[in-house]
């Protein structure tokens, strides 16, 4: 399979004539919000709660306030689809989805892996190829193979879970792991085979990437109804080696 997503910036870009867009990210224990406005990034939160369900609200409010905004002010909300916790995501898309019924405002659905991509893409080559990683529980982590091509990603793997161990074992060129420890172990065994493979943390931008995508798929009229919106769960499956990249080379 194949996607297109735009970087940032260049997202950023085309989505300047969209007001304020509210992102919220709670695949992992830790809540990302973010702010997107007429092509500027407004603000951002990141939060471990005790439970997204209680917790949630309060940072919300809390994003809110430092942007000077109510909810009334937003144009639209977007939220991450996954994969990721299947209680974080629940919680987090039954959230948004009563905040826009609630608002009358459209609510965009992002793909977890994509947002994290976006986050740390423009740090790789163009033509390279770039490894967004959710360390998940178990020992496992959900990940994706994406190519970099000018100012957009070219998708071309489907989502998948693994366990971390195997997370080189993805994809046998040179790749940028974008995530947290898995990702850093990752390179660490593959800097012993190819030497040019690193990784960077994807931070606190998970919530500003949904609000940008979101915001993005907004310009473009892009987007489901929110009740159609269901979490990306995606279950453990043998990896091939390389099989992604296979026929595209």
């Amino acid at each position: 399979m194949t996607s297109r997503i735009w970087l940032a910036e260049r997202a950023l870009a085309k989505a300047r004539a969209v007001g304020p867009v509210l992102g919220i990210e709670t695949g992992t224990a830790t809540a990302s919000l973010g702010l997107v406005d007429h092509g500027q990034i407004r603000a951002q939160l990141n939060r471990e709660l005790p439970t997204h369900c209680s917790g949630l609200p309060d940072a919300v409010a809390e994003l809110l306030r430092a942007a000077a905004l109510t909810i009334p002010d937003l144009a639209a909300f977007a939220v991450g689809l996954g994969p990721g916790s299947f209680t974080g995501l629940r919680v987090g898309l039954s959230y948004a989805k009563g905040l826009a019924a609630a608002s009358g405002k459209p609510l965009v659905g992002v793909p977890s892996l994509d947002a994290i991509a976006m986050a740390g893409a423009e740090q790789g080559a163009d033509g390279g190829i770039i490894c967004p990683v959710l360390d998940g529980r178990h020992g496992e982590v959900y990940a994706a193979l994406y190519r970099r091509s000018g100012d957009a990603l070219e998708k071309l793997s489907d989502d998948r879970a693994l366990p971390a161990a195997q997370l080189d074992l993805l994809v046998a060129d040179p790749v940028l792991f974008i995530g947290g420890p898995a990702a850093l172990d990752a390179t660490r065994r593959m800097a012993s085979v190819d030497g040019s493979s690193r990784a960077v943390p994807y931070g606190e931008l998970r919530g500003v990437m949904v609000a940008v995508a979101g915001a993005l798929a907004l310009s473009q009229g892009g987007y489901q109804a929110s009740a159609a919106l269901e979490p990306r769960y995606v279950g453990s499956r043998e990896i091939p080696i390389n099989s992604a990249l296979e026929n595209r080379r």
